[in-house]
């Protein structure tokens, strides 16, 4: 007997004692046969060996196994009645050693395991006809053979059939009935050819006897015969088995295309749910009936009214209640096929659950057929996995986490614990099935291009009327369309304001074409935002973020080419939440390309399937040049209009964003009796920066410096970039101590910003704060106090090179700005004078380096100053300083300082006594 081999590790435990056991004991027989050997005709015992090996090779394969049975047998059964036990025991283990040897080389525990296991046979068989008390007691040596026959059958058999059931885990009565015992009659059969051979030899001598081995050969030719028989047979059945399930996944795939899910639904839901059943060690008939009803369980739909199959959307009551229908129709109709197993019960149960809340019959536990359960958990498990109308599939361990919670409730705990252990095992040997099955969808969307009408012709019509109605429609349609067109493209050019543009614009296109949804979509890098979104599944739309390429309007950006009723669900992130739904089935999407490239994208959605036409289209890409023109305009001017309040280097907001949010948060101190610390802080050693590291260090010196201040601030409080060095932090309700703090940490930030950037202590900070209302009223006078503390802060750091050398004026006066190059002044807004330089306000453009000449006055006090362009704010104004002048004038802008000074003062005072006044009332 020969088996395909496994290896000595990886057999089970059982099995490899019962091996140890049966190579002992035949080892111990072979040890005992050689030691009491002999021989009482050496060359009887040669022919007889000779023939015995040449039988051996005349083998015939087993049914059922890998492994092939010789008739040598016959000749072990001659030996037991011809020759000694030694002489047997020799002429046994010879042939079963060829016949192990005859084509692949064998494993060693396997030759081993073969020659004990006959030796053990050979010595039963001996026994069994040479025991004096069964002579005794039988006497008849005919019935002796028959029963040395029978035990050499069982004892030859039985052993191999155990270790086939201990390694697979198998019935040994199953495997011994159906692979071994079916040979019986043939063992009889060559003991009766062993007796008559013995028979003759009483008449003749042995060498003649071996004329009945023709006999033998006849005897091995119908055994192969038979056998052949047997295995066309076999072939046969599993052909029309193979047939039988072909067709029902026909019939499962007629089901798909009426309700088509996934691709890949049929053979997950098979698999899945066969390898579950083998796990859980069902019957083999049942797991039969469980292949078939994995396949057909959804037969029954095919009663089910379409629309409701398939909806996008939730079931209404009335709805389910005809849904519910369709596992008992299911059953009804494959009652009739008479399946040789049990498939009706397990499809009629595959919505019942565990806790008995399913349906139709609301069995429980137990009651459920074991088939029903496991297609229940693993139909749930894929249709989360998979694509629905209503939502986007689940990933698998979602899905999965899903199926835990109903664990108990829904499902047999039993058959999840197996889902939960082996899913991603089985996923991947779906896909490795479906790869190599090459699965194709059926081709329902396929177009038939011969085929001229049907037999009973086609539907009757007035061909002349509806032409003529059809014509002066048309014309009026044109016309219509054309005026439409005309007046949304005047009014997209109407306004710089991004959402009263597209508001317009999805105003005026649905008189043109007719949407459920619109979302105009705007790239912000490689991702496409919604802008406008209105209709239908606003918040689902409103809150994708698109990457460019993916889903439908990622691809029409990415490829500039427009989507003709498409799948809106396929938007990355659009229904990835199994509680949400969509009703809408059609999307028009037409990517918006600007003068640097696409800009965006506008998509319509439509309840309705393949809802847009062709003009749709057409009348869409009409107006998508010039709504991208409007797009892309708008958005340069939402950038400028943040440019004008947001400092260009640091992204904190400038000076003049500074002022409105200081006159907002003074207002709301006011109005709720609170505080409010306005911290100035200017760099000390940053020209030295400039100077020795250059400007683009400096540059990272500030924006580094800016990024920690904002980041070490609080949410509510406002940092600000007042210019060059100079930022300030406007901070609510911050008492003394905490501001005292804040300004420390504040000058720990310079300084590490000047370790990281220079590398050496090189940078330092001052800090002056002003606090609503002890040191001021309004803006200005909070901001001239903390800007004086500063200055006497930085005074007191004589070793330092300060940037600002001179205290400032807050005033604002009236200018005149002349240049050399041009004809006629301009005229300005003078502000934060000090003796160094200031800062004008105006429109002019004062390019960075140009020399300007400034003419003012105050009272009877009038001067005029050469100066240079240091920093110019497009749009807003321009930074001076004041080169080299005489002494006369500096005089003059002194006593111009001072005048300032004490008329600020004077209003000061003018404040007070109104505020004080107004408190009294």
């Amino acid at each position: 007997m020969k088996r395909r081999p496994h290896s000595w590790r990886e057999m089970n435990a059982g099995a490899r004692v019962f091996i140890a056991v049966v190579v002992l004991c035949g080892t111990s027989v072979l040890t005992y046969t050689v030691l009491h050997g002999a021989s009482r005709d050496p060359l009887k015992f040669l022919c007889y060996l000779v023939i015995a090996l040449v039988a051996s090779r005349l083998k015939v394969n087993l049914p059922g196994i890998t492994g092939t049975m010789s008739v040598n047998f016959l000749f072990l059964l001659l030996g037991v009645l011809e020759l000694s036990l030694s002489e047997t025991m020799a002429l046994g283990c010879a042939a079963v050693v060829v016949q192990c040897f005859d084509r692949d080389r064998p494993v060693p525990i396997q030759v081993a395991f073969n020659v004990c296991s006959t030796a053990l046979a050979i010595a039963a068989t001996f026994a069994a006809y040479r025991f004096p008390l069964f002579h005794r007691v039988v006497g008849n040596p005919s019935t002796l053979l028959f029963m040395a026959a029978c035990v050499y059958f069982v004892a030859n058999t039985v052993p191999v059939a155990a270790v086939i059931s201990l390694t697979e885990r198998r019935s040994l009565r199953r495997i011994w009935a159906d692979c071994y015992f079916w040979s019986f009659p043939y063992y009889l059969v060559g003991a009766g050819v062993a007796g008559m051979m013995s028979w003759l030899h009483d008449f003749t001598d042995w060498q003649k006897s071996l004329l009945i081995l023709p006999v033998v050969y006849l005897i091995y030719r119908s055994y192969r015969l038979y056998l052949g028989k047997l295995e066309d047979e076999k072939r046969h059945v599993e052909e029309i088995a193979d047939l039988h399930m072909r067709t029902i996944e026909a019939l499962a795939l007629a089901i798909e295309a009426k309700d088509q899910t996934t691709h890949d639904h049929l053979q997950r839901v098979r698999i899945y749910a066969i390898e579950v059943a083998k796990d859980l060690q069902v019957p083999t008939e049942e797991r039969e009936a469980l292949q078939a009803a994995a396949l057909l369980h959804d037969i029954g739909k095919l009663a089910i009214p379409e629309h409701i199959i398939s909806k996008p959307g939730r079931l209404t009551p009335e709805e389910f209640e005809k849904m519910k229908i369709h596992p008992v129709v299911g059953a009804e109709i494959l009652e009739r096929v008479r399946f040789p197993y049990p498939v009706v019960p397990i499809v009629r149960a595959h919505h019942e659950k565990w806790d008995g809340s399913g349906y139709p019959l609301g069995l429980k536990g137990n009651q459920i057929p074991i088939g029903a359960r496991i297609l229940a958990a693993v139909d749930f498990l894929d249709a989360l996995a998979s694509d629905r109308q209503y939502r986007r599939a689940l990933p698998l361990e979602e899905a999965m986490s899903r199926l835990e919670e109903e664990s108990g409730k829904s499902f047999d705990p039993k058959v999840v614990q197996v889902l939960q252990r082996r899913y991603a095992e089985l996923e991947q040997l779906v896909r490795d099935r479906i790869e190599s099955l090459g699965l194709q969808k059926l081709s329902t969307a396929v177009k038939v291009e011969r085929g001229v009408g049907p037999a009973a012709g086609f539907a009757a019509s007035k061909p002349a009327q509806f032409s003529e109605r059809s014509f002066l429609s048309s014309i009026a349609a044109a016309r219509q369309e054309a005026q439409t067109l005309f007046e949304l493209s005047q009014d997209l050019g109407a306004s710089l304001s991004l959402g009263e543009t597209l508001s317009v614009f999805s105003v005026k296109l649905r008189a043109l074409v007719p949407y459920d949804a619109i979302a105009i979509y705007v790239r912000h890098g490689e991702e496409l935002v919604p802008e406008y979104v209105n209709g239908d599944n606003f918040r689902l739309f409103a809150s994708l973020r698109i990457p460019i390429g993916q889903g439908l309007s990622g691809w029409v950006a990415q490829n500039l080419k427009p989507i003709l009723n498409g799948n809106p669900s396929v938007e990355p992130g659009y229904l990835n939440d199994a509680s949400k739904y969509s009703t809408l089935s059609a999307a028009l999407a037409v990517p918006l390309e600007g003068l640097q490239g696409v800009v965006g994208v506008v998509a319509l959605y439509h309840a309705d399937k393949d809802f847009f036409t062709s003009d749709h289209l057409r009348i869409l890409l009409a107006v998508s040049s010039k709504m991208a023109l409007a797009i892309e305009n708008a958005l340069k001017y939402e950038q400028a209009e943040n440019s004008a309040t947001t400092d260009y280097l640091t992204g904190l907001p400038n000076a003049r964003s500074l002022f409105l949010q200081l006159d907002r948060e003074l207002a709301r101190c006011k109005r709720d009796n609170t505080s409010l610390t306005v911290m100035v802080s200017d760099m000390d050693g940053f020209k030295q920066i400039n100077d020795r590291f250059g400007h683009l260090e400096g540059n990272r010196v500030l924006r580094l410096f800016a990024h920690s201040l904002k980041e070490t601030s609080r949410e509510y409080d406002y940092v600000a970039r007042m210019g060059g060095d100079e930022f300030v932090v406007i901070a609510p309700g911050l008492t003394p101590e905490a501001s005292a703090r804040k300004a420390e940490q504040m000058r720990e930030l310079v300084h590490q910003v000047g370790m990281e950037v220079c590398g050496e202590d090189i940078l330092s900070l001052s800090v002056g704060k002003s606090v609503y209302p002890e040191d001021g009223l309004d803006a200005e006078k909070i901001l001239t106090e903390a800007d004086r503390r500063m200055y006497l802060q930085k005074q007191s750091q004589p070793t330092r090179k300060n940037r600002r050398m001179y205290p400032r004026a807050k005033g604002r006066l009236t200018a005149e700005i002349s240049q050399p190059e041009q004809k006629g002044a301009m005229v300005g807004i003078l502000t934060n004078l000090s003796l160094g330089g200031c800062y004008v306000e105006t429109s002019a453009i004062l390019l960075p380096k140009s020399q300007v000449r400034l003419t003012f006055s105050v009272e009877h006090t009038s001067i005029s100053l050469n100066g240079e362009v240091v920093r110019m704010d497009m749009g807003i104004g321009a930074a001076l300083r004041f080169v080299e002048e005489s002494q006369e004038s500096r005089g003059r802008l002194k006593s111009v300082l001072d005048q300032m000074a004490g008329s600020e003062d004077v209003l000061e005072r003018q404040r007070n006594r109104n505020a004080a006044a107004g408190h009294g009332i």
